[in-house]
């Protein structure tokens, strides 16, 4: 197979082919070359495991305690040995929930989420919840808020864990993690966040949260690294789910990847730079397509909150087409018709369920997702494809 299409001389951004277009920053993002050519060095030339005592195995640990302090700088962490790198973030928020869960057993067996978590967390409350655990989802507002009434009435003297995510990965909606955080603490209970679509976005704050997932491949790293940052003073306490050499304060055990590892931290160091100048860009593009949109086409929506959203993130409803319609109709456009982790069922989005959204208009729902290689040129023609091909389903629709 020839992959010579993959790669471009230009030193800041890769190119699959210049007839595609990618807006689908939500499920990944290319790998910064930045980052690519940072962490080349630890594949074939400073390949010693980290763990070896000699001068290979120390440059190995050398590198990954640096990039360990990038990430914790990041964050905001008060001491860089808070962050476990993990395999991604499904298997941090499975540490973080799993892990509080079977260690503070004996305080309680009360855990709670939010309906409209990623996946990788419902799934884990599910599977957690027939070990004996109380799992309660809170429901949320129709902008996609979390009801912090529900939740706080939620929480009683057997709690032990709430988990809500900082930023929804299908509608972009911004949680108040400060108000959650006010709640859980006053009423002491631990609180875990899924980080990995706000981490690089906007700013994040860890001595707001007790436990924070974090993803390499949503910021520009590369795919199969993570973190998990977890609170040391007070300490928090953890169950391992990997066993071994005791690894990652015995948190995590596994030999790291060193390549991996230096590619989360320049990742970090990258985002930690640009994130506002990136958000002022994402958010011009953003104003613009949807005036452009809404200007042409009647009876779009835009799901989830109005102003508490990341601009990179969004979601809009087209009444009277499919959603998998509109991607068939511009192939060489890569967007979402939903979550990626969703996208083989044929049932409309839980998440969009939950904020209330009618059935029909739930099918109908494209996610667009620009990041830090969106052009304005990509923008205008992305924009204008999808009304063409909107208008055009339309027509052929007797219904409409």
């Amino acid at each position: 197979m020839n992959l010579s299409y993959l790669f471009s001389r230009d030193d800041n951004e890769w190119n699959m082919s210049s007839d595609i277009i990618y807006m689908d920053y939500q499920a990944t993002t290319p790998c910064d070359k930045k980052v690519f050519n940072e962490m080349l060095p630890f594949f074939c030339k400073d390949y010693g495991n980290p763990n070896s005592v000699h001068v290979m195995g120390s440059r190995g640990k050398e590198v990954i305690e640096f990039a360990r302090k990038k990430i914790a700088d990041f964050v905001r962490a008060d001491d860089p040995k808070e962050i476990i790198f993990t395999s991604g973030a499904t298997e941090s928020n499975n540490l973080a929930i799993q892990g509080v869960a079977r260690f503070y057993r004996g305080k309680g067996n009360r855990i709670i989420t939010s309906v409209i978590e990623h996946k990788c967390v419902l799934e884990t409350f599910e599977s957690i919840g027939r070990e004996g655990f109380e799992v309660i989802k809170i429901p949320v507002l129709k902008n996609g808020i979390i009801d912090l009434q529900a939740l706080e009435n939620s929480i009683n003297d057997k709690t032990i864990l709430v988990s809500i995510m900082t930023v929804n990965n299908e509608i972009g909606t911004i949680q108040p993690i400060d108000r959650i955080s006010s709640i859980c603490k006053r009423n002491g209970v631990l609180f875990h966040t899924d980080a990995a679509q706000a981490v690089g976005k906007i700013e994040v704050d860890a001595s707001k949260v007790d436990l924070m997932s974090i993803s390499g491949h949503k910021i520009y790293g590369p795919k199969g690294i993570g973190a998990l940052y977890v609170r040391s003073k007070p300490r928090v306490r953890l169950s391992p789910i990997f066993f071994g050499g005791g690894q990652e304060r015995g948190m995590r055990s596994g030999t790291l990847p060193t390549p991996l590892c230096v590619g989360l931290g320049k990742a970090c160091e990258i985002a930690q730079a640009e994130m506002s100048e990136e958000s002022k860009k994402l958010t011009k593009l953003k104003d613009y397509f949807l005036e452009k949109i809404f200007s042409n086409l009647s009876k779009v929506y835009l799901n989830g909150d109005t102003e508490y959203r990341i601009p990179g993130c969004i979601n809009l409803s087209f009444e009277g087409v499919e959603g998998e319609g509109i991607m068939l109709g511009m192939p060489n456009i890569c967007v979402s018709s939903g979550s990626a982790c969703t996208s083989d069922s044929l049932e409309p989005s839980y998440v969009l369920k939950a904020i209330s959204i009618r059935e029909d208009l739930a099918h109908s729902s494209l996610r667009i997702g620009f990041g830090r290689f969106t052009t304005f040129e990509e923008v205008d023609y992305v924009s204008s494809k999808i009304i063409e091909v909107v208008n055009k389903l339309r027509a052929m629709s007797p219904l409409w």
